[in-house]
């Protein structure tokens, strides 16, 4: 087992290690599978040179004891640069999604230098009061809360639970595929060896040292969000997208807290276009 100051992080690149690079950060629980190949391939193929990875607790990258993690989000901030140092690069282009939109926002205040462009999706400011803002949805909150009895060490209790908990979170605007998404959990859950130690991610804390400072942000900032999301609803994004000067903020029309296939291509573009520009 690998100490948490130097945890062990699975990653995986795609496209030339010329071109500019751009580094995918993943959200609570969710390991770089959720990064969807086709999406990394879009990237790459239009120029970018891409690496997504396992957070701690998720993947094939360390894990520790559930119920007590001895890391924070400032730590996993430090991994996302870790894993640049591991392949090699000064610079890129960072995107995060969710808890690793928070961790994106992290890293280029915690390093301004390594950072050439910020994308945030489904995801909220940090160190900002967001009490005024509308909060995650009750019915997603109801279902939530179902997640205190369901075993997690049960392959099928837990299985059956994120499926249900992706058709919560979905796009509106698109239909669920429920056959493809169980197994896609499913072999994202035998890949991880469980999600019991991704659990870890619902007790982090930490980013309190940037209480107030979204401000300082100085890399170019795309903010992307469903206008439809239940967990971080579009205020969210908006929100983050008035802290920062210059940032834009691209709606997805009907999206939830997803990577909706049928939105691939849109998100690919405006990730590339916007990276393109910085």
């Amino acid at each position: 087992m690998a100490t948490s100051e130097q945890p062990e992080i699975a990653s995986q690149a795609f496209g030339d290690p010329a071109n500019p690079s751009i580094l995918l950060i993943m959200g609570a629980m969710a390991s770089m599978l959720w990064w969807p190949e086709a999406v990394c391939r879009k990237l790459a193929d239009a120029g970018l040179f891409v690496i997504r990875y396992d957070n701690r607790d998720t993947g094939r990258s360390t894990k520790y004891p559930p119920g007590a993690p001895p890391y924070t989000l400032d730590d996993m901030a430090d991994d996302a640069i870790h894993v640049l140092d591991s392949h090699g690069i000064g610079e890129a282009h960072i995107v995060g999604m969710s808890m690793g939109g928070m961790i994106a926002q992290l890293v280029v205040l915690k390093y301004p230098p390594r950072v050439l462009s910020l994308t945030v999706i489904s995801s909220s400011p940090i160190g900002t009061d967001t009490s005024h803002l509308p909060g995650t949805t009750e019915a997603y909150m109801e279902h939530s809360a179902g997640g205190e009895n369901v075993d997690w060490s049960d392959r099928g209790q837990v299985v059956d639970f994120i499926t249900r908990d992706a058709r919560m979170i979905a796009s509106v605007a698109h239909p669920f595929d429920e056959k493809r998404t169980r197994a896609f959990i499913e072999g994202d859950y035998d890949r991880s060896g469980g999600f019991l130690s991704a659990t870890n991610h619902f007790m982090l804390k930490g980013g309190e040292a940037w209480k107030g400072r979204l401000g300082e942000i100085a890399a170019p900032l795309l903010v992307v969000h469903g206008t439809a999301d239940p967990i971080f609803p579009i205020e969210h994004g908006a929100a983050l997208a008035e802290a920062v000067a210059g940032a834009r903020l691209v709606r997805i029309e009907g999206g939830g807290h997803e990577l909706h296939p049928d939105d691939w291509t849109t998100i690919a573009a405006a990730i590339v276009a916007h990276a393109q520009a910085g």
